[in-house]
């Protein structure tokens, strides 16, 4: 079925709001029948759950309790079957292990995101007209979704989204990017000079900061730290002065600052809803380095196979290659349903941790940036704080880890198999910082790889622009195009649906890719 942007009531976006509204005074206004309201109607009231709308679909997560956001499988094809796939986060046993775009799974996130999450958007932003804190609250989280979006696919819609035409057309990423920075200046801005410290429209919706001005600042800024690194590359001026002036106004640098979405029964947890379930597991990759270092976070993210031992699966393994084998799920006490099957109504959902700003902070203190610290002080307290956040509180455990100076490991597969393309392991450096600043570089990467987990759509950019060696290449590709073989997916496809209801754009959207529309052309601030 094709579908475009063009919206002409609020339906599908009102739907969601009143399902995920948690103020019941205004019950009977968010419950009136969403086909019978249009645009005009909007008025303060619906800000909040409209908003609602936009973080949860915003972070392609979706409840069978919530009409029109979309089932927890969004999650599962989105992120699970894609990103959380391609580096190695899980396996997924899906054909995305072997680098094959197959069954259309590249539309599922593409579809919701701008049937669900931009309509919630733009609803929030007419909602708020006139509220200043709001509007710039909004402009952050504008920036953190479709963030996420272009550094997937490209070029795509963006200053016109949602703008009720049939045809809508594609942005370049650098204008994407350049438009991403001005949003997050006029938000820090209108954030600092501001008395207020709690937006009241978004207090009860808002599931990551209940409208909190101070933490929306500081994750604007943290997000805005993000970005300079991503195109420290191909814009290396401006990145340095974007990070200086994130770092200056200041980035999280508490675990209680992350942003972390409170799951509910109604908005819950997408990943501990379907990891167990749908039968993903360990890789080898997360074996090789977790159980080499003696991570403490081992034991909180999966769980030993019955002989005792814990054993990742390859990614790229052929269909049926290893029988019943078996191989390590996640910890279901912590990342899986839970024993009584409902942690995922409980389980926050990782968004953006505190952690990763220290290394973003200990990469661009070696570019030579202004970051608050040394890099080798900065590498270490974001080992520090990200153990803190998954339950290690020892100081001694974690003064051991991170002096630690064991290496990864062998995966406990080729006991099994032993004549696997595996006997390379990717990461070759100890925990403990090292003299040699390119060595430092990829300590950091590793490190961030997996303080960023399970939030995979970060991390798999991350890794793109650093080209840094954390994984192992899939075992087998299906996918020949150039520049994806068994290397690292550099995009995602664009959808089917695009070129037949909106093959202009899409075209002029390839275009401005400056590349072929396949798996293996890299984006613009991707240029190593």
């Amino acid at each position: 079925m094709k579908y475009s942007f063009k919206i002409k009531t609020l339906g599908i976006a009102l739907m969601a709001v009143s399902i995920l509204s948690s103020c019941t005074s205004d019950f009977d206004h968010i419950n009136t029948d969403p086909n019978s309201l249009t645009e005009d109607q909007l008025d303060a009231t619906m800000a909040g759950p409209s908003f609602a709308s936009a973080l949860y679909a915003g972070i392609h997560n979706g409840s069978y309790s919530s009409p029109g956001v979309d089932d927890q499988g969004t999650w599962g094809i989105a992120t699970g079957i894609l990103s959380s796939t391609f580096i190695h986060y899980l396996n997924c046993g899906y054909g995305t292990e072997r680098n094959a775009f197959v069954n259309g799974y590249e539309g599922r996130g593409w579809t919701r995101f701008y049937t669900v999450a931009v309509p919630a958007l733009n609803n929030a932003v007419k909602a708020s007209e006139g509220n200043a804190e709001a509007l710039a609250i909004l402009k952050i989280w504008k920036v953190f979704m479709y963030n996420q979006m272009v550094d997937a696919y490209g070029p795509i819609p963006y200053t016109e989204a949602g703008n009720k035409k049939e045809k809508v057309p594609y942005d370049s990423v650098e204008f994407i990017y350049e438009d991403f920075f001005k949003l997050l200046d006029e938000a820090n801005a209108t954030l600092s000079g501001s008395a207020v410290t709690t937006v009241a429209s978004f207090q009860p919706n808002d599931r990551l900061y209940a409208g909190n001005v101070a933490n929306w600042k500081v994750f604007g800024n943290s997000l805005r730290l993000r970005l300079a690194l991503r195109i420290s590359d191909i814009e290396p001026a401006k990145a340095k002065a974007q990070a200086e002036a994130a770092v200056a106004a200041g980035v999280m640098q508490t675990n209680e600052q992350g942003a972390f979405f409170k799951a509910s029964n109604i908005t819950p947890n997408n990943l501990n809803m379907i990891v167990n379930s749908w039968g993903y597991t360990m890789t080898a990759s997360m074996e090789s380095i977790l159980v080499g270092y003696n991570d403490p976070r081992l034991a909180k993210w999966f769980a030993k196979i019955d002989t005792g031992v814990y054993r990742g699966q390859p990614v790229g393994g052929l269909e049926d290659q290893f029988g019943t084998t078996k191989f390590s799920a996640f910890n279901n006490d912590i990342m899986g349903n839970g024993a009584a099957g409902n942690l995922s109504d409980t389980k926050n959902i990782e968004v953006f941790m505190a952690s990763e700003n220290y290394f973003s902070r200990a990469e661009g203190a070696l570019n030579g940036w202004n970051m608050g610290g040394s890099a080798q002080s900065l590498y270490e307290e974001g080992i520090r704080l990200s153990l803190r956040q998954w339950g290690i509180t020892d100081t001694a455990a974690i003064n051991a880890y991170v002096a630690g100076n064991t290496l990864p490991t062998l995966p406990n597969i080729l006991t099994v198999y032993p004549t696997l393309d595996l006997q390379d392991i990717p990461v070759k450096l100890p925990v403990a910082w090292s003299a040699a600043v390119t060595s430092q570089r990829t300590q950091i990467a590793v490190q961030k790889y997996l303080a960023i987990f399970p939030e995979s759509w970060e991390s798999w950019a991350d890794l793109r622009r650093s080209d840094a060696k954390v994984i192992y290449a899939p075992l087998n590709t299906d996918n020949n195009d150039a520049g994806v073989g068994k290397s690292l997916m550099k995009r995602i496809i664009y959808t089917t649906n695009e070129y037949s209801s909106n093959k202009d754009a899409v075209t002029d959207g390839i275009t401005k890719l400056k590349g072929p529309d396949t798996g293996g052309t890299k984006l613009w601030w991707d240029t190593k």
